[in-house]
């Protein structure tokens, strides 16, 4: 096995890929044969090079190359004051020739390059490993990527023979840990572009500070199937991420920093963003078409929450940035006010140059016609408005370096909307984005913006289970509720006739009677039915989304269920919980009210005839301000993202369904016949990423109300292939969970799982003695805690409330402890491991280690089953201890114990060695207890303690002697103590007078070694 280490396989693998790719290749020196100090971050001497080829001053006088070298060192120690990410910013703008030295004749500023970004030839590229740097500790890296001796990329690799072992193991020596490389050994990151992390199966890639969702794989978005984890599809990765090519254009136009809110009361973040993979692709075919000139559009599905606004945001600064393009106009057409909002502080935070807001239609066309160069924002609406002159075949602007790049591009569809673009500007590009597949109706999205050179009329398509495969974003989940208050169309029509036939209507009458009261509107909004649904509502959040830390959204029909639902909603879970967003007319409430019905258009005020929920005139003024200021509307916002923030439900019915990204919104409560477009970006406001407070969201979840999803295929009138596995129902993992279990209970065979303590675990132990077990169990477990994560609490587990439970804990006790897998198997579903720390009896797994602290005489008298079993028992009983605590000490020695037990499964060591190691472990895990203070001792622990100490130290004693021993000990010490008591002059002289009389009053008082163990004892615990 020793051939197959992390280096051999991975490390080597990966260097091999890079030395040998074809256009431009790395060149490669071992990390002992690098020409620099441990504590330098660059490699000077090509670092000198570069500056002296690739600026002609600084040519001329070589020296000047050691003043830039002496500033860029400057930066490295900046991250200690103002943090990495703003380091690494200001180095950035280094490597983009973005800084200048007074190094010209008569001291002129000339701008300094570090990399050149058009001939990639003109720049050295080197990869080394195990790369020596001390800065707050001494660490090895694994690959170093050096681009003119600047250490551009860092890569940490594990074993590839390890199934519990992922590329978050690689990825946690980063971001925490004992190596936890971002805060110990900062200064190497300053200038650095990206991390990697890969076990030889999978690989991943983030920026700095970047947390473990926000890493992601690099693939091809062409490659549609499920990728299977291998060396060779890491290679594919190296290879596509790793080369020359790709990192400089990353790093010239992808590298973005912006600014984001963490919270109301918290400052705002500086956060490093990089593209994923389908962004970057499709961003980089934007530009090329455009610089080909052929065709002149393109149409780019990418599924609702893989970050199509950053890919806008990418495309416009590529295009701005391209000097071939000659100052180009980008132009981001969106569609609604939400919509514009998001767009907006994706750009804004981003502090994106040359960003203009286009309010109104008249400065559209300003705009337009004046030639602005820059990036417009606007909406499709002020595009309606906009006249058309068809005497005037040159539109607005016939220049052909205007970009269009039309957001939600299905909907643009209403009238002449994509006439008046191509008359308004005849000769731009026009490049349409969508989050949901074209349908069949869409015919004219594809005339607009598909090219018929595109195969399927798609420039780049992303899908659903690309996004959920590459984990971008989280798959959605369904669940049918409440049939009987579902509307039955059927049974309505027969009573309705039934009706007619009783009171003699004629045809005439029943029309117009059944158009008035049969009207959907009216059976889904009748007050015994919005009852209970805000009844089901409030009960289901109280236990299946609030106990995850995680937020909600309620989509009623209309308006007057808005208010409904509010007062309803407002009643059982306190109004600070719940708010409105909906569109509200601005005239005055009495106004409104005292209208007559129908007038002005007013139908949606009915609630007034509702006398159990009558409209509080301050709640109808402040939903007039929320959706007339759009800072009020984003300061709700705000607050509904924030999970220390008192609002948990937003009430909804056309508002917020678009372009609305709360990645804290785990639930949406249905209750509006939704279609097409609609109903899918619908659901995907449930779909975005999201961790806190150690949960973790495992999926979006749909409670439907209508039972929409049951009819999905006409729902979503798309190509079903497209579409495929787009909603997932929970009654399908009630289908799947038995098989599960079954699959966790057959590692167990025999084991009687009735006993507890120490006997029931060791017992199921036995069933796993290989890591290779081990790993293969923790696998099954970890499909049937996502499975359990997903219907929890339903009461259709019940039944299977006690097996789970057990394997729970049997999980918990075979998990390392430490660093190396620890990740993977971590990332449980945040209920199971909730429970699991909740029901793991602690005294079951964590008894007092002073239990089995012995002399050397009493191991030798043990057995050899004996010494296994008394080892076995130890282990569970540290691993208990130990696990869960965050401190480096404990972690330390996790990694020990986990050692220790290897060496004994590989036959390295025999049982009494093993038991030997565990008790010097156990004595220092006491030790660093004491220490730490983290667990404290009570007294009742330190009687027993103390009976165990005797009963150890001298088992010939009879244990009823011993027991009458230490209760006066006890009693004496209760009564002789006091605080301080080992620092005064007569408190020790005080406890041993009352410790030596007490063992002679037993006949014990000349044995020195006890009276010393048990002073020392009582002086460490008392």
């Amino acid at each position: 096995m020793s051939n197959f280490n992390e280096q051999t396989v991975t490390e080597n693998g990966i260097i091999d890929c890079l030395k040998g790719l074809s256009r431009v290749q790395w060149n490669y020196c071992h990390g002992e044969s690098l020409p620099k100090q441990t504590h330098d971050v660059f490699v000077d001497t090509w670092l000198k090079d570069a500056l002296c080829s690739l600026n002609p001053e600084i040519t001329k006088t070589p020296d000047y190359a050691d003043e830039v070298i002496y500033k860029l060192r400057g930066l490295m120690l900046e991250a200690k004051h103002t943090g990495l990410v703003k380091a690494n910013e200001n180095f950035h703008e280094w490597l983009m020739a973005e800084k200048s030295l007074p190094f010209g004749e008569n001291g002129d500023h000339i701008t300094i390059k570090l990399i050149d970004f058009d001939t990639l030839e003109n720049n050295h590229f080197v990869v080394s490993q195990q790369v020596h740097f001390i800065a707050a500790t001494e660490v090895f890296f694994d690959i170093v990527l050096y681009v003119n001796g600047i250490p551009l990329v860092v890569g940490e690799v594990k074993s590839a023979t390890r199934p519990s072992v992922t590329w978050q193991d690689g990825a946690a020596d980063f971001m925490g840990g004992q190596k936890h490389y971002w805060k110990n050994v900062e200064p190497f990151f300053v200038p650095n572009l990206l991390c990697f992390a890969s076990e030889g199966k999978t690989f991943a890639y983030g920026a700095i500070n970047a947390r473990a969702k926000d890493w992601g794989p690099w693939h091809k978005t062409e490659q549609r199937d499920e990728i299977l984890p291998g060396l060779a599809t890491v290679l594919d990765s190296v290879e596509g991420l790793l080369n020359p090519q790709t990192l400089l254009q990353l790093l010239e136009c992808f590298a973005l920093f912006s600014t984001v809110k963490t919270g109301k009361n918290n400052p705002p973040k500086r956060i490093k963003i990089l593209p994923r993979y389908p962004q970057f692709e499709a961003a980089k075919q934007i530009v090329e078409r455009v610089k080909n000139g052929y065709p002149k559009k393109g149409l780019i599905w990418h599924f609702q929450g893989s970050g199509k606004s950053l890919l806008m945001l990418y495309a416009a600064r590529m295009l701005r940035s391209d000097n071939d393009l000659k100052n180009p106009t980008v132009l981001i057409v969106v569609d609604r006010r939400d919509l514009n909002t998001q767009i907006s502080e994706t750009f804004g935070g981003a502090d994106v140059k040359n960003l203009i807001k286009v309010n109104s239609c008249r400065k559209l066309g300003e705009h337009i016609e004046q030639d602005s160069r820059g990036i417009l924002i606007t909406t499709i609406f002020k595009f309606k408005e906009v006249v058309m002159d068809e005497n005037n075949p040159d539109g607005l602007n016939k220049r052909d370096n205007i970009i269009v790049l039309v957001d939600e591009a299905h909907r643009t569809q209403e009238g002449s909307l994509g006439d008046k673009m191509r008359w308004a500007l005849p000769n731009a590009h026009f490049y349409g984005l969508t989050g949901t597949p074209i349908s069949g109706i869409d015919r004219n999205t594809f005339k607009l913006f598909g090219a018929e050179e595109d195969e399927g009329r798609y420039m780049n398509r992303y899908s659903y289970k690309q996004s959920i495969r590459d984990g971008a974003t989280n798959a959605v989940k369904f669940e049918p509720r409440l049939a009987e208050l579902r509307v039955d169309r059927t049974a309505i029509d027969e009573a309705f006739e039934e009706m007619a036939k009783e009171h003699d209507l004629d045809d005439d009458e029943k029309i117009a009677l059944s158009k008035r009261a049969g009207k959907l509107a009216v059976m889904l909004k009748a007050p015994k039915r919005m009852a209970a649904i805000s009844e089901d509502i409030a009960s289901h959040f109280t236990t299946h989304v609030k106990p995850k830390h995680m937020k909600g959204m309620v989509v009623v029909y209309d308006r007057d269920a808005c208010v409904q639902m509010y007062y309803l909603l407002g009643q059982k879970l306190g109004f600070d919980a719940v708010e409105v967003v909906m569109n509200v007319d601005q005239a005055p409430i009495k106004e409104l009210s005292g209208s007559k019905e129908g007038k002005r258009n007013k139908d949606w005020l009915k609630w007034s005839k509702n006398p159990e929920l009558p409209i509080e005139e301050a709640d109808f003024e402040r939903w007039q301000e929320i959706d007339n200021d759009d800072q009020k509307q984003k300061a709700l916002i705000e607050d509904y993202k924030d999970p220390n923030q008192p609002v948990q439900l937003l009430i909804v019915t056309a508002k917020l369904l678009t372009g609305f990204d709360a990645p804290i919104c785990y639930c949406m409560y249905l209750d509006k016949p939704l279609r097409d477009h609609t109903l899918l970006q619908a659901m995907c406001r449930t779909n975005r990423l999201y961790e806190t407070d150690g949960m973790k969201k495992e999926m979006g979840l749909i409670i439907d109300y209508l039972g929409v999803f049951e009819n999905l295929r006409t729902a979503l009138a798309y190509n079903p292939d497209e579409i495929e596995g787009v909603v997932e129902g929970i009654e399908a993992f009630k289908a799947l969970l038995p098989v599960q279990m079954d699959k966790c209970l057959a590692f167990f065979p025999n084991v009687d799982r009735t006993l507890e303590g120490f006997e029931g675990i060791m017992a199921a132990q036995e069933c796993l003695p290989t890591n290779d077990k081990r790993d293969e169990f923790a696998a099954a477990f970890g499909v049937l805690s996502k499975l359990w994560s997903a219907i929890n609490p339903d009461v259709f587990l019940n039944p299977y409330r006690t097996d789970y439970k057990w394997l729970a804990q049997v999980y918990e006790s075979v998990r390392p402890v430490g660093q190396t897998g620890s990740l993977i198997w971590a990332a449980l579903g945040p209920e199971t491991i909730k429970m699991i720390h909740e029901h793991t009896d602690i005294n079951r797994i964590r008894d007092d280690i002073d239990e089995l602290i012995m002399d050397e005489n009493s191991i030798f008298t043990l057995t050899e089953k004996e010494q296994k079993k008394r080892a076995a028992q130890l282990e569970i009983d540290l691993m208990g201890r130990l696990r869960g605590s965050g401190n480096p000490r404990f972690v330390a020695l996790g990694e020990r114990l986990e050692k220790l037990r290897q060496d004994y499964e590989a036959g390295v060591i025999k049982a009494i060695d093993w038991l030997k190691g565990l008790l010097d472990a156990a004595k220092d895990t006491v030790q660093a207890e004491r220490e730490t203070g983290e667990h404290p001792v009570t007294q009742q622990d330190n009687k027993q303690a103390l009976t165990k100490l005797f009963l150890e130290t001298r088992p010939e004693s009879t244990p009823k002697l011993i027991g009458d021993v230490v209760e006066q000990i006890d009693k004496i010490v209760r009564t002789t103590r006091f605080e301080g008591w080992q620092s005064s002059n007569s408190g020790p002289r005080e406890i041993q007078k009352a410790l030596l009389l007490t063992l002679a009053q037993f006949g014990l008082g000349k044995d020195k070694e006890l009276f010393a163990k048990a002073y020392g004892y009582i002086e460490e615990h008392y």
